[in-house]
């Protein structure tokens, strides 16, 4: 293991380490980009505890984020990497980056608009909401939702009714 001069170039290497972990559902973006990263605090030189947000609660993939993010660090030097869960305030799709909503999109996925606000209680209603949904393909507003499940819980499918094709729409929490 490399030892590091100094605290702070410590913490910067952390971040800079954490910051590049790949979510593995959607691997075109980082943690970080994800909105998921939420803090990354070292303690000397060797021990670095990272907090991440679920994207929703019962996320499968926040075993392998962690495993990735205690790999990741360890390779890097860090001797002792906690990875903690928070969760207040929820995460919310709002903390997609722009570098992620574009990446999204370079990759075929729509993604999600302003999320949900509301005050009280959550409506209970058994239809899927409504969404506006643009191809990420050709950019028309002309879409049609498939299905509300798609390959990951965090995505609906759609179709455009412009261009024909298929598409992922990273749903709006």
């Amino acid at each position: 293991m490399r030892t590091m001069a100094t605290e702070e170039l410590a913490e910067e290497l952390a971040r800079e380490v954490a910051g590049r972990i790949t979510d593995p559902e959607m691997p075109m973006l980082t943690l970080a980009d994800l909105g998921v990263l939420r803090d990354v605090e070292t303690t000397g030189s060797e021990r670095v505890t990272v907090w991440i947000t679920p994207t929703y609660s019962g996320c499968p993939a926040m075993a392998t984020m962690r495993d990735d993010l205690v790999h990741g660090l360890q390779q890097a030097g860090f001797a002792d990497v906690d990875v903690c869960v928070r969760l207040q305030p929820p995460w919310s799709s709002d903390w997609i980056s722009e570098r992620g909503r574009h990446q999204l999109a370079a990759h075929g996925l729509s993604a999600p608009g302003p999320a949900p606000r509301r005050e009280g209680p959550v409506p209970l209603t058994l239809l899927p909401p409504r969404r506006a949904v643009t191809c990420p393909r050709c950019r028309s507003g002309e879409t049609e939702l498939t299905s509300e499940f798609g390959p990951t819980a965090c995505t609906a499918l759609y179709r455009c009714a412009s261009c024909g094709e298929p598409f992922e729409h990273v749903k709006e929490i």
